[in-house]
């Protein structure tokens, strides 16, 4: 110990005299830092403190050599330097300084505590000082010593407690519903989940207006308001609130509940508030048409202040339908602009507001529905457009179609609806109309069969009125297209057709029957331009005389010779003069019946029976050659069986029944319907 180097031992070589001629060398660990030596003496001395601990020994190598020649004056030998241990390190706490924790109010441990009911609040941290002696604690022996810091944990041995035990709270009126209006607070010496909290209003005259809830962070009680608050009705509240732990430990109920309670008083603020209507909304009712400036209703609003200013109303305008009305700025009348059509808008919504005359800064706003009452301004008419189709086989009486009508007004001012016909017009001898008195009408027929080639539309003019009052009516026409149908009512065609196609005869069979006829014209022409011809006198010339054989090809007579009689002599004088009409136009009147008595026609024979027909066809100018067409119903007079001609079956009771001829194809289609009308007519 100490700053001079301690004296370790001393190299000597027997080639020293003492004359300094030797010089000593030393190398190894250590050696010139820890361990120097004096070369002409050889003391070796050590210049740092030697610590055991660290270091047991050390390992070094001494050589005599000539300081002259620096030859080795003997060879190298090796020595080793032993540390000697002494007493000089304390005992050592490795892991300190050590910190515990121990619950307060604890009585056991290791390290027990001195006091009883040691209170965390009083004091948390402890530092205790603990010292170890080596040699039993003998003298000369050495101590180490540390430090054990210890913390007292918290338990749950203190209620919480309020600051005071009557707060007040400042609350303007206009503070606004579910907002936080103030905070409260309760303190608890505890920590953690000991510390914590609820909040609760226990009674008072503003249990209903307030409530409180509980900040987990902060642990304060949050005070919302429920209901609004008004200042000229009521100016302070008062509430007993209530804080209690939540975590109770059963250990210590002794010291107490572990609640509070505190008064609060709440001192209403008077602000200037709005004006305020007498209605949340209002529902207002005007009929349509009504006059310019019609008084629609009125809106009120005060001021709810002390000071009861006066109020100015007016119209927020944020759409086309506040243009309709306006309002009076000082009563609050709503009148109407422009003439209202329900039928176009039958609804109106509009905004009024209200500000005070002394702050027209705060307002108010008030829905305001104005319903359109109806007026019976609008006359019924047809549902739609009706396509209405009646057949020619229909019977008297028959439902042809059922019509309906429609009112834009309401349903005070439209059904129910009446059908009629004009009085004003003469009865209509094909068709009547049916009120169902159910806003329907059923168009009837009123007489037996149609005919398309007669007439193929019909028209009828209707009257509706509805049930409004007073009534309106409308005039409507009805089409009525005549076509051709199945027994079953279904429609076949509805266009008009001709004779000769209703009579069975296709469009090919009748282009047929015009191509033969142009033919035999065409032969006609050129038969009488060949007679002509042959008719010129023959001259035979006084040079040829080679030819004396004259060859006559004409046969003469007979009914193609036009100049041999006159072809009219074969004609009926009387059937001649009858009034003939093409059977494939619409007469206008009906044909003169042609069919002679039966007494008539016995006296006569068929031979001049046909001959008779013959002529009326062949004199009638205004149609086409429809002679091979023509009907004859008389067979004549000496069949012993009588006629048997299904045509004359119409007038003779027959139990024959022709419902087959509908299942022989469309080619029987149009006789199965004459025997079917005939067969009706029969049974009706």
């Amino acid at each position: 110990m100490g700053p001079d180097p301690q004296y370790v031992g001393k190299l000597h070589s027997n080639s020293d005299k003492g004359d300094g001629s030797v010089k000593y060398i030393l190398t190894g660990e250590g050696a010139g830092t820890i361990f120097i030596i004096d070369d002409t003496t050889g003391d070796i001395h050590s210049t740092k403190s030697l610590d055991r601990e660290q270091k047991t020994h050390y390992v070094l190598h001494a050589q005599a050599i000539d300081r002259r020649t620096n030859k080795p004056l003997e060879p190298e030998s090796e020595f080793i330097i032993k540390v000697q241990d002494i007493n000089d390190n304390a005992p050592k706490f490795t892991d300190g300084p050590y910190i515990v924790t121990v619950p307060e109010m604890s009585d056991m441990g290791v390290i027990r505590t001195a006091l009883h009911n040691m209170d965390r609040e009083a004091r948390e941290h402890y530092s205790v000082v603990i010292q170890a002696k080596d040699m039993a604690g003998q003298v000369g022996g050495l101590s180490g010593s540390t430090t054990v810091n210890i913390t007292l944990t918290d338990v749950n041995d203190n209620p919480p407690r309020f600051p005071q035990s009557i707060l007040h709270l400042y609350v303007p009126e206009s503070a606004q519903v579910g907002s936080a209006v103030g905070k409260i607070k309760a303190n608890d010496a505890d920590t953690g989940s000991n510390a914590d909290m609820t909040y609760s209003i226990v009674n008072g005259d503003g249990i209903g207006i307030f409530s409180i809830s509980t900040d987990k962070e902060t642990r304060e009680g949050i005070l919302s308001l429920k209901k609004p608050l008004n200042y000229e009705k009521k100016k302070s509240y008062t509430l007993n609130i209530e804080g209690a732990n939540t975590h109770l430990d059963f250990r210590f109920s002794h010291l107490g509940p572990f609640k509070d309670a505190t008064m609060l008083k709440i001192i209403v603020g008077d602000v200037d508030e709005p004006p305020l209507f007498s209605m949340p909304s209002y529902i207002m009712e005007v009929y349509e048409n009504a006059k310019i400036g019609t008084v629609v209703g009125t809106v009120l609003a005060q001021d709810p202040d002390s000071a009861n200013s006066l109020v100015r109303y007016f119209i927020d305008y944020n759409g086309e339908g506040d243009r309709f009305f306006n309002i009076d700025a000082h009563t609050g009348t709503i009148k109407t602009t422009q003439v209202l059509d329900r039928e176009e808008t039958p609804w109106y919504n509009i905004t009024v507001a209200a500000s005070e005359k002394d702050n027209p800064g705060l307002l108010s706003h008030v829905t305001v529905g104005i319903r359109v009452l109806d007026v019976n301004d609008n006359p019924p008419e047809l549902a739609r457009e009706y396509d209405i189709v009646v057949c020619e086989n229909s019977k008297p009486g028959q439902v042809i179609h059922t019509i309906s009508a429609t009112d834009k007004d309401d349903f005070a001012n439209g059904p129910r609806f009446n059908f009629f016909l004009d009085e004003h017009l003469s009865i209509n001898p094909n068709f009547t109309l049916k009120d169902n008195e159910d806003n329907t009408a059923s168009i009837l027929t009123r007489r037996r069969r149609f005919s398309r080639t007669i007439q193929d539309v019909y028209y009828l003019p209707i009257m509706i009125s509805d049930g409004g009052i007073p009534s309106l009516t409308s005039s409507s026409t009805l089409t009525i297209r005549v076509c051709a149908c199945e027994r079953d009512g279904r429609v076949r065609t509805c266009r008009a057709e001709a004779f000769l196609s209703s009579a069975g005869l296709s469009t090919g069979a009748l282009i047929a029957i015009l191509l033969c006829v142009v033919i035999l014209l065409a032969i006609v022409v050129l038969f009488i331009t060949l007679r002509r011809s042959k008719k010129e006198p023959l001259i035979i010339s006084e040079e040829d005389v080679r030819e004396n054989v004259v060859t006559y090809d004409d046969e003469g007579g007979g009914e193609e010779d036009t100049e041999a009689f006159d072809i009219t002599a074969l004609r009926n004088p009387s059937a001649a003069e009858e009034l003939k009409y093409r059977r494939d136009i619409r007469p206008e009147v009906k044909l003169t019946p042609r069919h002679q008595t039966l007494s008539t026609l016995e006296s006569i024979d068929v031979q001049e029976f046909i001959k008779q027909r013959l002529a009326e066809a062949d004199l009638d100018p205004s149609v086409p050659p429809y002679d091979s067409l023509q009907t004859y119903a008389y067979e004549g007079q000496r069949s012993e069986a009588g006629s048997v001609s299904s045509l004359d079956s119409a007038t003779t009771q027959s139990d024959q029944d022709y419902h087959y001829l509908g299942d022989w194809g469309p080619e029987f289609k149009k006789l199965a319907e004459l025997y079917g009308e005939i067969e009706s007519e029969r049974t009706t």
